[in-house]
């Protein structure tokens, strides 16, 4: 390989694997046995080293094992199945499986002009004495101050410490940033929201934080924090089946929660809110918000909501406290009736389940870039975009055929963003009849985000829980 470096991308590393992975433009960098030239992943690349069979795994064919060996391996194969944690309860959060399901899902390109009209009627008919205009609330915070000055950042680290400065600042104002709490990130990824909160809150006493991620990330932020005083907890279980009541560390620790998440996609955003509310906080003969928060803070961090001997088992009854909200929402495309919460706001405008499945699929049109579809290509626009954005931005149906000539580009986004607002609301709807006062921002402006909108909630003052329940 002479003019080549050993670099793992022109030429393989010494000692390790000859095998190139097309999808990572480079070498393989396992090791390799002695004489060996290729792992045991890519034995089979090489003839001579294929006296022995590979198989693709049977629990997850992403990688192969030797077929002689494989009772062995699957009796250690990271993708067995792990026994579930105390916390895992099926479909706790997912809400009704049968109610008013739609029969049939339509894409948008297969609707007639006519269909499109009526439901654009629909749409704004239902949005009648709903303020859709939101207003702008960009904030910052000084936890980011440093950070934000840093020019060793790119543009997409930027990007995001401007999202993470703007939700600090935002909660701040609500007073949401503060001790004896325990923060819950939903859809944590690295953790870095909980990091930087932790920074801002690195003088209070008693602030603890759970991570919840259903998949295994890379590059945790939360390790920097291994001897801090605050404990973080990261949990590997998708929110759909997450009981927080039966969390070891909120049934110890007994402080009330605040749930907070980055771009929580679609459907995840009210299995959020399902998990914080379904089973916390909706006892008929509990206190309002404010009042359970005001006593829990006033009784002291280790009374949960009434004092007992042990922690080995609450009783049923005893709830969790929720003192706030902040969410950054997105990928409302991906939503789903059956974990949507806010399925009797729908119901109140004479709206189901077909149409949720029809605005869900429209408020792609807010985000797929189509303001330069006349100046800009697809392509072009997609070598621009930051990892965020080609996660939370994409869609498949942002140009459907009937639409051309029914509406302009800009008359196109305008109508995804209802589409969104008219979801949003049903959100807030639900966190009212929670005894919530709720409300949508503008947290950043579109050039860093086109998701840029932030729900928060706190408990509602002098509401009692009568009031909290009347239509908004």
């Amino acid at each position: 390989m002479e003019g080549f470096v050993a670099d793992g991308v022109s030429a393989p590393l010494a000692g390790r694997c000859a095998f190139y992975v097309a999808k990572k433009k480079r070498y393989c960098k396992m090791i390799v046995g002695s004489g060996k030239t290729f792992c045991g992943e890519h034995a089979n690349a090489g003839e001579e080293e294929s006296e022995k069979k590979r198989i693709p795994c049977p629990l997850d064919p992403k990688h192969t094992v030797f077929e002689d060996n494989l009772a062995k391996h699957l009796k250690k194969c990271n993708s067995k199945e792990k026994p579930k944690p105390i916390y895992y309860v099926k479909d706790i959060n997912a809400g009704s499986a049968n109610e008013d399901e739609p029969i049939e899902e339509i894409t948008i390109a297969e609707r007639s002009k006519e269909e499109l009209e009526k439901l654009i009627v629909k749409l704004k008919t239902a949005l009648k004495g709903v303020n859709t205009k939101l207003v702008e609330n960009i904030l910052s915070h000084s936890a980011l101050h440093e950070p934000l000055s840093d020019p060793k950042n790119g543009d997409s680290a930027f990007k995001h410490l401007r999202q993470q400065a703007s939700i600090l600042g935002n909660m701040e104002v609500l007073e949401l940033l503060s001790p004896n709490r325990c923060y819950i990130e939903f859809g944590a990824g690295k953790g870095k929201l909980s990091h930087w909160i932790h920074i801002a809150l690195k003088a209070a006493e008693n602030v603890n934080f759970l991570l919840v991620e259903r998949s295994s990330t890379r590059f945790k932020v939360d390790g920097k924090h291994k001897n801090a005083g605050s404990t973080f907890d990261r949990l590997q279980v998708d929110i759909q089946h997450l009981d927080l009541s039966k969390v070891p560390l909120l049934r110890k620790e007994g402080l009330s929660i605040i749930g907070v998440g980055k771009h929580l996609c679609g459907a995840a955003t009210d299995l959020a809110l399902r998990c914080l509310f379904e089973h916390n906080c909706t006892d008929k003969d509990d206190e309002p918000p404010t009042k359970r928060a005001k006593l829990h803070q006033n009784e002291g961090a280790g009374d949960f909501i009434k004092p007992v001997p042990s922690t080995e088992g609450r009783e049923t009854g005893e709830r969790l406290i929720v003192s706030g909200v902040a969410i950054a929402l997105c990928c409302h495309h991906r939503c789903d009736w059956r974990h949507y919460v806010g399925k009797e706001f729908f119901r109140q405008r004479g709206l189901g389940p077909e149409e949720f499945a029809a605005f869900q699929r429209m408020s792609s049109w807010a985000t797929c870039g189509m303001r330069k579809i006349g100046s800009q290509t697809t392509e072009k626009r997609s070598e621009h975009k930051t990892g965020e954005e080609e996660e939370h931005e994409m869609c498949e149906e942002a140009l459907p055929d009937p639409l051309k000539g029914l509406m302009s580009v800009e008359d196109r986004e305008q109508i995804g963003r209802l589409c969104k607002r008219l979801i949003d609301h049903g959100r807030v709807y639900y966190l009212q009849q929670k005894g919530f006062e709720t409300s949508l921002k503008y947290y950043t402006s579109r050039d860093i985000s086109l998701e840029n909108v932030l729900l928060t909630a706190v408990p509602a003052a002098n509401q009692n829980r009568d009031e909290s329940q009347q239509p908004s």
